[in-house]
């Protein structure tokens, strides 16, 4: 058969992965939540360590909404309404009054004329960049940004592509100026937070860059963000990075399956900007939108953020952050400082990084190491993400077992 011979390549491609230390590994399989209690954030059981609890430090969701009651209520309303399926594509027959309440939701709490929503936030990006980018168009991306604008960038055909140095504005303003004549239209993008470091675009230098070179173009020098971790973490009322920088970027992509604590993705912009992607975004057009009850659970987490009780959500994030960052400086440990609840400990070896992940699970903390080739050598890292279901007690017993790894 000839699949017998595809296995045996895929299963030799799937080795070198391992050899080469760059294959993911067997999956964590979550078995069971146990809610919070007695001062503590959530535990969660996984498959083949029986009845131990442990303390999730590797999860997106920022605010820590996808266990409370209320985010359930709204799902589970908005499914037994109209079922657990849109049952098409939405220009088809797939789009509920829900999803058109959301985008506009988003498009209110972010200051736009418009929003649109996507099933993921990866297909968000690609959905974005690639029918936005014309022979006519050069990209300008910095070395950093996340896979989906590199999948997007190369499935485009651009006039041209450059990527400049991480967060570098003098790199990024020298593209512009190099690719003046050489092409109608300028996409500038990059990511709002980097995720693997937890540091942020500089967006107010990068925005009047763009706006200075903006009649240099025959088509303008156009902002895309995708603010998958910013947005719901950082900024005073939680609207992202471009809040935290004190800006606006001409498009901004975000995610509701981070912060949010859902699923889905999202793009806000002009009314023009948003009427053509709907015409041309192929991950928009030809996949299913998240169902009704996401969609419920997303405008739910939206009126929570953007209320007393979300600010409260934010301060106790703002808070841990902090603990936890003084507190693996003071611990003997490097990271990478800033606001945004990525915290990241510079372990700068890969065997090392392999052997404090053992040392944090074996002690019920669940993190995420990051060693070469998946980062450069010296770039080694445990990526710690901050929660606001966690509390002053769970930073607490992370930082205890970080200081019994570094003294023993």
């Amino acid at each position: 058969m000839a699949l017998d011979k595809l296995n045996q390549a895929l299963a030799a491609e799937v080795k070198e992965l391992e050899d080469s230390g760059r294959a993911k590994g067997k999956e964590n399989v979550v078995t069971g939540v146990v809610q919070a209690k007695e001062g503590k954030g959530p535990r969660y059981l996984l498959e083949g360590h029986g009845e131990k609890e442990f303390l999730r430090m590797n999860a997106n969701s920022y605010l820590g909404l996808s266990l409370r009651e209320d985010m359930i209520e709204a799902e589970e309303k908005g499914a037994k309404e109209f079922g657990v399926g849109p049952g098409a594509v939405r220009f088809i027959a797939g789009t509920y009054k829900a999803h058109t309440n959301l985008e506009e939701c988003l498009a209110k709490f972010h200051g736009r004329e418009e929003g649109m929503i996507f099933s993921a936030a990866y297909v968000t990006s690609i959905g974005v960049i690639f029918p936005l980018t014309t022979k006519e168009t050069v990209l300008v991306s910095d070395e950093l940004n996340h896979n989906c604008i590199i999948q997007a960038m190369r499935l485009s055909k651009p006039a041209g592509k450059y990527i400049y140095k991480h967060n570098d504005m003098q790199d990024l303003e020298k593209a512009l100026k190099e690719n003046i004549g050489k092409a109608k239209r300028a996409l500038v993008i990059t990511d709002g937070i980097f995720s693997m470091r937890g540091d942020n675009a500089p967006l107010d230098e990068l925005v009047e860059i763009c706006k200075k070179y903006d009649d240099k173009y025959e088509e303008g020098v156009i902002s895309i963000v995708d603010d998958s971790h910013g947005v719901g973490a950082i900024g005073n009322t939680g609207r992202g990075t471009e809040e935290f920088t004190n800006t606006k970027v001409d498009i901004l992509i975000g995610t509701l399956g981070k912060a949010y604590g859902v699923n889905g993705g999202y793009v806000v912009a002009s009314h023009d900007v948003i009427r053509y992607l709907r015409e041309t975004a192929p991950t928009y057009i030809y996949s299913n939108p998240i169902t009704v009850s996401e969609t419920e659970a997303a405008i739910k987490a939206i009126d929570i953020l953007d209320s007393d009780e979300g600010k409260r959500i934010l301060k106790n994030l703002k808070a841990r952050t902090e603990q936890f960052e003084q507190g693996i400086k003071d611990a003997g440990y490097e990271t990478i400082e800033g606001a945004h609840p990525v915290v990241p400990l510079m372990t700068r070896d890969t065997a090392k990084t392999k052997e404090l992940v053992k040392f944090l699970l074996d002690n019920g903390v669940l993190a995420t190491g990051l060693a070469f080739p998946v980062v450069p050598k010296g770039d080694e890292e445990i990526r710690f993400q901050i929660s606001g279901e966690h509390t002053e007690k769970d930073i607490d017993y992370v930082l205890e077992v970080l200081r019994k790894y570094y003294q023993q």
